[in-house]
């Protein structure tokens, strides 16, 4: 990337300082065009595009789960808010304190954000290049449904698959793994990672997860809805990543590069990036 102009890390880190970067010319347009891609993708699966704020305040945080656990890894800011590392916090602030029709369930949210991310305790993984960096884009699946734990299950092999599909139109090989109840964040019942092949470390590294938590976050945020029988419950949440940029680029990139250096871009972008090769 950088040998084709898409990604300066030097300016990077001269701005930024460290896990700084610049993406430049068809690095920038690429983001772009997967950001575009992934709209049309998702909002094809029922999901309402949102662009959320991202200063949020310590309620939601502590609401989504996010606090008090995390907060070393959270950028603060001076009035006592925090930016969020992914769309899920503000989407699930955006029902609080309300009561919702059942008939309107499930709600599908695509939120689109800026997230932002300290990597606290993270200063000697992956120092370089685009998997591990401080500041980001992402598109979010957030989803809300009624308290029924079928539901959640079939709503959360939903969304996870929507991912893998997403993958696979791409043609970008992965794998997706299942977590192993120490590796469950707080609240979550069940979550899967999907992993993408990065050629050059001969490895699979995450690029998404899909979790559910039944009424975990909607009891402490207070999101409701009255069943067929006028009876108030708590609904479920689940949530899971549409896709991440730039971390998705290392697989891309590396998985379409050819022998002269030229990036082959995948079928389903070439129409948002309007070239088919990169040079």
């Amino acid at each position: 990337m950088t040998n084709l102009k898409m990604v300066d890390f030097e300016r990077g880190v001269k701005n930024h300082g460290f896990r700084g970067y610049f993406l430049l010319g068809d690095g920038a347009r690429l983001s772009m065009a997967i950001w575009n891609y992934a709209l049309d993708f998702f909002s094809q699966k029922g999901f309402i595009p949102i662009i959320p704020p991202v200063v949020i305040n310590r309620k939601t945080f502590f609401g989504t789960g996010y606090l008090p656990q995390g907060e070393e890894d959270l950028y603060k800011t001076q009035d006592g808010d925090f930016l969020a590392g992914t769309a899920e916090v503000p989407l699930m602030g955006f029902h609080a304190d309300e009561i919702l029709n059942k008939n309107d369930l499930p709600k599908k949210y695509l939120g689109f954000s800026p997230c932002f991310r300290r990597e606290a305790g993270s200063h000697s993984k992956d120092v370089k290049g685009l998997i591990r960096v401080n500041e980001f884009y992402k598109l979010e699946q957030v989803v809300l449904c009624e308290a029924s734990h079928n539901e959640s299950v079939k709503l959360h092999e939903e969304i996870n698959r929507n991912i893998e599909e997403f993958i696979e139109s791409l043609k970008i090989p992965y794998h997706t793994v299942v977590n192993c109840g120490g590796d469950l964040g707080m609240g979550q019942v069940k979550k899967y990672d999907v992993e993408l092949w990065v050629p050059k470390e001969n490895k699979y590294r995450e690029i998404g997860s899909a979790s559910y938590f039944h009424d975990f976050q909607t009891r402490r945020l207070g999101i409701r809805y009255k069943d067929e029988n006028g009876k108030t419950k708590f609904a479920h949440s689940l949530n899971s990543t549409a896709i991440p940029t730039p971390r998705i680029l290392v697989s891309l990139v590396e998985n379409f590069q050819q022998a002269d250096g030229t990036i082959k871009i995948p079928e389903v972008l070439q129409k948002y990036l309007g070239k088919e090769i990169i040079s």
